[in-house]
């Protein structure tokens, strides 16, 4: 697969349109500049690929996906048909059962939780820097911590000191912003989560945007917060883990 320049980003809108909830490679790519888009030939593309930070979207005809000079090494969203093609670039490649939420209302009201909830901006790069490695993933997609605080989209709650929870537009897309949030283990089960989500889902319906909600089928946690705003299942879908490991839920 062949870097494609920025300045064609967009010749590949046709591939990946029309948009649904769930993983919006592709336009988050063309949204913030983070990421990056590959395709098999020039001209004339039959495969094309768009990735930001270990998560993959693949469009096209399978027999003709190969891997880029920086192997794919992630989560890839892809038609059925590139299983095979994926097997092939990885053996013990893995199937990650996921399921798709979208909230085309009004989200349900919330209580709010003893902690400051409130926008991340400049400045807060430390603290996001400082989450765990378990959940400072948060900030992948947005360029890292100085990336996520820069862009005025995130949201936090702070407790003790600490941030220990954080949401934000893991995905933005043209009609759908796919939400994704984390809290620290030791503050779990005080509604953090739910809190800070709720502001993003917030912020996501004033950008005149539909909010979606991805997660794994055995992440009890996840699928609670989704239920407590009122997200409804939308479709079962799955992800392809390509050497990496399918997530513990």
């Amino acid at each position: 697969m062949l870097p494609l320049p920025p300045a064609e980003y967009p010749l590949l809108r046709p591939w990946f349109w029309p948009e649904r909830p769930g993983p919006l490679v592709y336009p988050h790519v063309t949204a913030t500049g983070h990421g990056r888009c590959l395709v098999d030939r020039l001209p004339g593309p039959r495969t094309v690929l768009a990735e930001v930070s270990g998560n993959y979207s693949v469009r096209g005809d399978a027999d003709h996906l190969t891997d880029p000079a920086e192997p794919i090494e992630g989560f890839v969203d892809a038609p059925e048909k590139f299983w095979p093609a994926l097997r092939r670039l990885d053996p013990s490649a893995q199937v990650w059962e996921r399921v798709i939420f979208g909230l085309p209302g009004e989200p349900a009201a919330t209580t709010a939780p003893a902690a400051e909830v409130r926008r991340l901006a400049d400045g807060d790069e430390a603290v996001v820097g400082a989450l765990s490695d378990d959940v400072g993933w948060i900030a992948s997609t947005l360029g890292g911590a100085t990336g996520l605080t820069h862009s005025g989209l995130g949201w936090g709650a702070f407790l003790d000191g600490r941030l220990a929870s954080v949401a934000v537009p893991f995905y933005l897309g043209e009609r759908y912003t796919d939400i994704g949030v984390v809290t620290e283990l030791e503050f779990r089960g005080r509604g953090l989560s739910t809190a800070c989500a709720a502001e993003v889902v917030a912020d996501i319906r004033r950008a005149g945007r539909i909010p979606s909600w991805s997660t794994s089928t055995d992440n009890p946690a996840s699928l609670g917060v989704a239920r407590r705003l009122g997200f409804r299942l939308v479709r079962e879908d799955r992800l392809y883990a390509v050497r990496t490991p399918v997530p513990a839920g």
